[in-house]
């Protein structure tokens, strides 16, 4: 079977909060290869399109607000099922409702803000993995 890819990112909080390094180390702790890395300041035009889905959703304006708010560390992760097994990885979209042992149970928490921050974002299907990934590796 051949490896499956995924788009990983740190956001703004994961890498204000100084956890990229112990977020990447699980990734590779996980047995996923990292095949490309980079760090930017998403624009606006980037993000509306990553997260097109959710526009018009009373979330969406403050979701590109908070992604834009700083560096986002964008992964090219691959391995088999890898896309599963990050988000697995990765917990509950809620760092409260998070298992401890997943990123977000471990090291994520509710801070009372507009638009829940939640230290990573995975792909969440092969054609989304595939649309994401030449966004952010264009």
């Amino acid at each position: 079977m051949s490896a499956e890819e995924t788009l990983i990112l740190v956001k703004p909080d994961g890498v204000a909060r100084g956890l990229t390094g112990e977020i990447l180390r699980r990734v590779e702790a996980k047995g996923y290869r990292i095949t490309d890395l980079r760090m930017l300041t998403a624009s606006r035009e980037l993000l509306a399109e990553h997260y097109e889905e959710h526009e018009g959703k009373p979330f969406f304006e403050p979701l590109l607000e908070f992604m834009s708010s700083g560096p986002v560390v964008a992964v090219r992760a691959e391995g088999n099922r890898v896309i599963e097994g990050f988000r697995s990885l990765a917990g509950a979209t809620d760092p409260t409702a998070a298992a401890p042992g997943t990123i977000r149970g471990d090291l994520g928490r509710d801070w009372g803000v507009a638009v829940q921050q939640n230290l990573v974002h995975g792909s969440d299907s092969t054609l989304s993995a595939e649309r994401e990934l030449g966004l952010w590796f264009a």
